[in-house]
């Protein structure tokens, strides 16, 4: 039996935490707190006003973007250092200004982490891939949980990163393999292998470059790569997420994908999209990200 699609779309909405806040927003840009420092950062979804205009007076950090996508230059009111430590629940990472106006995580990936640890937690020490795993903070929020873990990604300094992230997590023996290696490349192996794991997470990007100068599109190669991830399930896994940023996808053509993939599965595909919620009761939310997630039930 195929799984069985939610009826309606999911908004997972992230909310302030100790480390982290959308402080406001508007005009086509959002100001964020990350720790102490406030950072002022593009987002085109902003159509409306700021509602408090006087936080938006000398920030800590403000990137100025240039005509090409996620391109610019971050503005400092001040030095700031190659790093600063930052936390969610039991995961400590580095933030950093990066070259790609993003501080080496996604705030409104909280919402996923939530899902996944709460998945992890019901099981006894699951195997999890996570594919396009960046700079760790989802592998280590399950692998903090009780999974043992895969990470892939093709950067060697985003999965350095990750390893500074562990050791800052007080994770470093945590049972976690990190892998420097085209997702694809890397998931073939592991089917012609048997290799069996009973969660898989997978955020890949619109468009990327592997090590090897192997070229990602997500429309052309997300089918494939998902066919492989359910090659590779196990007969009781349990869950299956994937996020994508692309702004012509949508969380109900994910759901849709999954469904035919996992089709002799069961259990239920929920879909729907990731925002972020400013700080107050009447908060305004910025959609984010899309995502679908299968789970077994």
């Amino acid at each position: 039996m195929a799984p069985r699609i939610a009826d309606q779309p999911t908004t997972l909405v992230t909310r302030p935490w100790e480390d982290y806040a959308l402080l406001d927003s508007g005009h086509g840009r959002k100001l964020e707190r990350y720790g102490d420092r406030r950072v002022v950062r593009p987002e085109p979804q902003c159509l409306w006003g700021p509602r408090e205009p006087a936080l938006w007076d000398a920030p800590d950090a403000e990137f100025d973007p240039s005509d090409e996508e996620d391109a610019g230059r971050w503005r400092f009111a001040a030095p700031q250092p190659d790093s600063f430590p930052l936390g969610w629940r039991d995961v400590r990472f580095h933030g950093r200004f990066t070259a790609f106006r993003h501080l080496a995580f996604f705030p409104e990936q909280a919402a996923n982490w939530e899902w996944l640890t709460g998945r992890v937690r019901t099981l006894d020490q699951p195997r999890v891939l996570n594919l396009f795993g960046y700079t760790g903070v989802a592998s280590l929020a399950m692998a903090a949980a009780g999974a043992r873990v895969t990470h892939v990604d093709a950067s060697k300094k985003a999965v350095a990163w990750a390893r500074q992230n562990a050791e800052l997590s007080g994770l470093a023996e945590a049972p976690v393999r990190w892998i420097v290696e085209d997702a694809r490349k890397y998931l073939t192996r592991e089917v012609k292998r048997a290799s069996q794991y009973e969660g898989i997470v997978l955020d890949p990007p619109k468009y990327g470059r592997g090590p090897d100068g192997d070229v990602w599109r997500l429309f052309e190669d997300t089918p494939g790569l998902i066919a492989d991830c359910v090659r590779v399930l196990s007969p009781d896994a349990s869950f299956l997420l994937i996020n994508a940023y692309a702004a012509r996808i949508s969380g109900l053509s994910l759901a849709q994908l999954l469904r035919d993939a996992l089709a002799e599965r069961g259990g239920v595909v929920d879909w729907g999209e990731l925002a972020l919620a400013e700080e107050g009761e009447d908060g305004r939310a910025i959609g984010l990200s899309f995502f679908a997630r299968w789970s077994a039930e």
